[in-house]
């Protein structure tokens, strides 16, 4: 490191020296000042760069949530304010208030009726048809195997009025050549875009409402068909948004496209 010093300046030398060598000098040093003038500029941009992207997060720029920084509160203990003697409210429903019982749910998929099997009286298990008095409650319940597996038999028959063969067509809750019909492919974009849900989960969760088992590539293969189902129909939002809206905002809800992070 010592080899990269510049030479010291003695006062004896310097009065040995010729003046065509002091100028020389003098330029040196006045080159050497300049650059180390440019230099503690660069720097102090750097530090004031620095010192403005810590002090922001996503309250106070376009920066994402998850890159804010958890900031250590720069008041002291003593100077929090004293918390109210009042407690806090608990979520759900409070003492005292009036609830509201659920009325149904606007449909009744199955009725369920239960009879006496055994009178606690006489032991008998014989009752009357008629019932005396009737009460009801909906419920809504998970039932055993939500995903149920259906083999659709197309049949091709022959016309016996005029004798040519007619197939039938296929049902509409499926498409032909996929081995997942179209409610449950839309269950399973449902959960992948709007819920999140990693192809690991989704397989557990079929296995669990069904117990089918499913491979991750053909969950991928599924979700790029559903892509390219809604790619159309997202297209005629864009330019709808872009074209009639005064107003656009913008949301930067995180969202993984094959396995990058990225911000919607």
């Amino acid at each position: 490191m010592e080899k990269d010093l510049p030479p010291k300046l003695e006062s004896d030398k310097l009065r040995q020296l010729a003046t065509e060598q002091l100028v020389e000098i003098i330029i040196e040093q006045a080159k050497a000042i300049e650059q180390l003038k440019t230099r503690v500029i660069e720097l102090e941009i750097v530090i004031e760069k620095l010192k403005v992207s810590r002090d922001l997060d996503s309250t106070t720029s376009s920066k994402p949530p998850s890159g804010d920084i958890l900031k250590k509160t720069e008041k002291k203990l003593e100077d929090k304010p004293e918390e109210s003697e009042t407690p806090k409210r608990k979520p759900g429903g409070q003492p005292g208030h009036l609830g509201k019982t659920r009325k149904g749910f606007g449909r009744v998929d199955r009725f369920e009726i239960l009879r006496p099997q055994v009178c606690r009286c006489c032991g008998q298990r014989e009752f009357s048809g008629e019932p005396r008095k009737i009460e009801t409650q909906q419920v809504a319940q998970l039932v055993e195997r939500p995903i149920e597996i259906v083999e659709y038999q197309r049949y091709t028959c022959l016309c016996t009025e005029c004798g040519e063969t007619q197939t039938a067509e296929w049902s509409p809750d499926i498409v032909p050549g996929q081995d997942i019909g179209i409610r449950l492919q839309a269950f399973l974009g449902w959960i992948n875009n709007y819920g999140h849900l990693p192809y690991e989960k989704q397989q557990e969760l079929l296995w669990e409402l069904g117990q089918i088992e499913i491979g991750v590539g053909t969950l991928v293969t599924t979700n790029e068909r559903i892509d390219s189902a809604v790619d159309k129909s997202v297209n005629s939002l864009k330019e709808w948004i872009q074209q009639t809206q005064p107003n656009i905002h913008a949301d930067e809800t995180p969202w993984v496209a094959k396995g990058v992070k990225e911000w919607l």
